[in-house]
């Protein structure tokens, strides 16, 4: 199976009756995910698309079985609504609001990990299992089944990365995106912990960005243990010290922090290092994996 989601994954929607969630509902749907309920508050016996709207998360779930609940909740009522998502024994919750603060983030990630809920986001496209499943955002046409894993702060990047594998030949298994931080439910160690236990990917991407120190623990990690061919793109080499570009968590201070010191770490833990997009899908090619590229 691909990590986290797959074709038999049971899906809510929060906030599926604002104008983003019923269009990215739909598409949802489209795409073959099974969406089995939302909830807005207030517009419980509605439906969208099909599916059933319920005032609270705990009805929905009373009704159906529930693996992942997708928030479409603005950031000042995000954490009510995760809270309401994790006490409801949802055991994952994908969380696009932008701009939580962080204060609301820490009580969020210590309130699930006493539940055992996992949290990807805020701020995450969300992910997409080519072929199988789609939880988020991610624009269909960018993807294609196969066996490569890729993992990204940047949605964006992801999407592009994403266009450029796929026009190259070369589908993927699962592209997780994990969102902006400086607070992160789910991590890039994580992920391609995941990734490596994952009999369906054979390679992984790694797409970094200036700022933070995850992608110094990622570099540890696969220097101690992963055993598949990890490919980083680390985005931001010519930003300045101090500035903030994009995320929340893209603060470089002094060396540490830098494009270059970022991309020392991970060429020396063994990983392949892209300078473009583009070159992506020539490494990949370059390392000859039976059935990960398309003849």
């Amino acid at each position: 199976m691909t990590i986290l989601i797959d074709r038999a994954t049971k899906v809510l929607v929060q906030g599926a009756t604002g104008s983003v969630g019923a269009f990215q509902t739909k598409i949802m749907l489209e795409y073959g995910t099974q969406i089995v309920a939302a909830v807005t508050p207030g517009k419980g016996g509605q439906e969208v698309h099909g599916v059933p709207v319920y005032d609270f998360v705990s009805t929905a779930c009373a009704k159906h079985p529930v693996d992942v609940a997708l928030s479409f909740v603005p950031n000042r009522f995000a954490l009510d609504a995760a809270l309401e998502v994790i006490d409801g024994g949802v055991p994952f919750l994908v969380l696009t609001a932008e701009g939580v603060p962080e204060r609301d983030m820490m009580a969020l990630r210590n309130h699930a990990a006493r539940n055992q809920t996992r949290v990807l986001g805020p701020d995450t496209p969300g992910l997409i299992a080519p072929g199988r499943c789609k939880v988020g955002v991610h624009p269909n046409r960018m993807f294609a089944p196969g066996r490569v894993g890729v993992l990204s702060k940047s949605g964006a990047l992801s999407y592009e990365v994403g266009k450029a594998l796929t026009e190259a030949g070369i589908g993927q298994s699962t592209v997780v995106g994990i969102g902006g931080g400086p607070l992160w439910g789910t991590t890039q160690e994580e992920v391609l912990r995941m990734y490596e236990e994952d009999p369906e990917t054979d390679v992984v991407v790694l797409l970094g960005e200036v700022g933070g120190t995850m992608e110094y623990r990622a570099a540890s990690l696969i220097d101690t243990c992963i055993s598949k061919p990890v490919v980083a793109l680390i985005v931001g080499r010519a930003a300045p010290r101090g500035a903030q570009m994009g995320h929340a968590g893209a603060i470089v201070e002094g060396e540490r922090g830098t494009a270059a010191s970022k991309i020392e770490a991970l060429e020396a833990a063994g990983a392949h290092i892209a300078r473009s997009p583009s070159q992506i899908p020539e490494i990949i090619k370059r390392l000859d994996i039976t059935g990960v590229a398309a003849p």
